[in-house]
């Protein structure tokens, strides 16, 4: 194990013997690191926080911190578990969960950019990027290959389905669907990701599908209750029923379509 001697590390911790650790990091008790992970200079990891195999912590990032919420019990034992090959660049800062029953995740391989904050509760999928300065509020549930640009806001309790999009400066108030593009503040639904669906193998096949199922609860004159009873009827693509599943699980409400 590399640690540089200016580290403080609780010696109730369960690091692997390949995981580097630079200067001025402080690790705290119950912490678990697991193969081939890189800790950076000056990194926080608080307790509670399990950290999977080769993830890139970088200079001045918090990890499992406590919750920035006014009602949480700072005895409570709480946890942030982290998956693999994920990068957290510099001054990231992730909240562990206010309860126990289950922790704040991020998944695998995701991109965390400078700066973003995570908040407590929040439930991350694989393969997503978030831009610098990114602000995602508590108990919100990301889904895969999301692309969340730079100073988003995103409010507590928000879903955002997969391969959706939310463009730079987008105040999210309401859940975002899957292969959606969301903008604007507040933010609407402007289209659907096309660029990221290409890049994701998408075949011109299913970018058609996405975008009639689309047509289909937006200017259709059907209200949202009858487009999705219409597409539910017919012999859904996984697309559609994907589309169709996420608006019906819905407890905010969906984005408006501009």
């Amino acid at each position: 194990m590399s640690i540089h001697p200016t580290a403080i590390i609780d010696s109730d911790t369960e690091i692997h013997a390949s995981v580097q650790i630079g200067p001025h990091t402080i690790i705290e008790h119950g912490v678990t690191i697991s193969e081939g992970s890189i800790i950076d200079s000056g990194v926080r990891i608080y307790q509670g926080t399990r950290i999977g195999r080769h993830n890139h912590i970088f200079h001045g990032s918090v990890l499992g911190c406590p919750p920035q919420d006014l009602g949480f019990d700072p005895d409570a034992e709480t946890w942030l578990e982290i998956a693999d090959h994920n990068m957290f660049r510099e001054g990231v800062n992730i909240s562990r969960a206010t309860n126990n029953k289950q922790p704040t995740r991020i998944g695998s391989r995701n991109y965390f950019m400078g700066n973003a904050h995570i908040g407590h509760d929040c439930r991350f999928g694989d393969h997503n990027i978030v831009v610098n300065g990114a602000v995602i509020g508590g108990h919100v549930q990301v889904g895969n290959r999301v692309f969340i640009s730079g100073l988003v806001a995103i409010h507590q309790f928000c879903r955002i389905g997969d391969f959706a999009m939310l463009a730079g400066l987008a105040k999210i108030v309401k859940d975002v669907p899957p292969y959606a593009v969301a903008d604007g503040n507040p933010a609407s639904l402007i289209g659907t990701n096309v660029v990221g669906l290409r890049r994701n193998g998408f075949s011109s096949l299913q970018r058609r599908t996405i975008k009639q199922t689309y047509k289909v609860i937006h200017q259709s004159g059907l209200t949202t209750a009858q487009a999705l009873e219409k597409l539910a009827a017919q012999q859904a693509s996984s697309e559609t029923s994907a589309i169709v599943d996420f608006f019906r699980m819905s407890k905010r409400g969906v984005l408006a379509h501009r």
